[in-house]
This record gives C-alpha cells, structure tokens and sequence, in this order.
C-alpha cells in the first residue's frame, strides 16, 4: 500500500506524516491493503478554483475525491486522489468544536470513501450507509 500526501499549505497544524499513517490506517480497515493513495492538503483558493473546474461550483469545498482511471492497468491499484482544504477544515472544526486534526481524519475518511464508489448525494438510503460507515472507522482509528 501506497499513500502519497502533498502538503500545499503552510504554517498549518496538520502533520503530513501524521496523516499519512491515518490513510494508511484507514485503508487497512477498509481491506484496501493493496491500493495508492494520492493525497493533497491544500488552501481555499485552490480547492474552490478545482471546484469551479470540476464541479462547476464557484465556492470554496472541504474535500474533494478524483477516483483513478481503471484503464490504466497499472499493477498496484491506484485508487485516485483526495484533496483537504485545511482552511476549510480549521472553519468546520471551530465551528463543530472539534480539534483541527479531528475534522482532517473525517475528511479523509470522507474522501476515500467516495473513492471506493459510495456517494452521499445519489439517496437518502446511500447517505445512510456512508454516515454509518464514516462513523464505523472513525471509532475504530
């Protein structure tokens, strides 16, 4: 298993190497033991200009997941990218009264989970099973 995390951001809290065991962490849980991980920790200007690009949303996002192209028959399988804006993340938590660190993990799980095919926004019945599943591996990290 491969995770790969850039930092974009600096003089924030969020310890790379940190984060990097977590996804790792995570993945295990979610017997992805096989799989590459991208990983990006960016600021509010460059998750909302993906987000315009992507999404066609003109506001700032907290996460944002690209799955890989299963086409490329690569040999380990590359599961896609998941992209942080820490800023937005130092918003949420403030506002949620978590830790910084906290709301970065729910992201990530957040993040890989739309990776691995679930989406919250598709129904009320797929939203029920992300929200348990996010809050199954949030207990168990």
């Amino acid at each position: 298993m491969t995770v790969d995390v850039l930092k974009k951001v600096a003089g924030r809290k969020v310890s790379a190497a940190k984060i990097k065991r977590t996804a790792e962490r995570i993945l295990v849980l979610l017997d992805q033991k096989g799989t590459e991980l991208s990983l990006a920790l960016v600021g509010n200007d460059e998750i909302r200009e993906l987000n315009r690009k992507y999404r066609n949303k003109l506001a700032p996002t907290d996460v944002l997941s690209f799955p890989a192209d299963e086409s490329a028959g690569l040999r380990a399988r590359l599961l896609g990218d998941v992209i942080i804006s820490v800023e937005q993340a130092e918003i949420q938590a403030k506002q949620a009264r978590r830790t910084l660190e906290a709301e970065v993990e729910w992201l990530l799980i957040h993040g890989i989970l739309h990776l691995l095919g679930y989406d919250h926004e598709r129904s009320a019945k797929e939203a029920k099973i992300m929200r348990a599943l996010e809050k199954k591996i949030t207990r168990a990290l």
